[in-house]
């Protein structure tokens, strides 16, 4: 799992038909610090609940596909679930 941060929404054009009602968020990718790592993405909303400014995790690559249902829509990277608190080491 991945550590991240939602920027922003997305709202695509045309949407495939196992995306129906599944929204789209731009993700930065953080490192275990919470500081950004990388360049922003866009993740599907597995949740559903996830908005600005919150702390997320996600995974990318097949598992991704995975997280949604049905199984294996076209997606890159899914938000699985919402941050309470992130607690580092020092």
């Amino acid at each position: 799992m991945l550590l991240g941060k939602v920027i922003g929404t997305l709202t695509p054009c045309h949407v495939y038909q196992g995306l129906n009602g599944v929204p789209m968020l731009w993700v930065q990718p953080l490192d275990k610090q919470g500081a950004p790592k990388g360049q922003p993405l866009v993740a599907a909303d597995s949740t559903r609940m996830a908005g600005p400014g919150e702390l997320i995790y996600f995974e990318g690559g097949r598992e991704a596909a995975l997280a949604l249902d049905p199984w294996f829509v076209p997606i890159d990277h899914t938000i699985i679930g919402i941050v309470d608190e992130l607690h580092s080491p020092p």
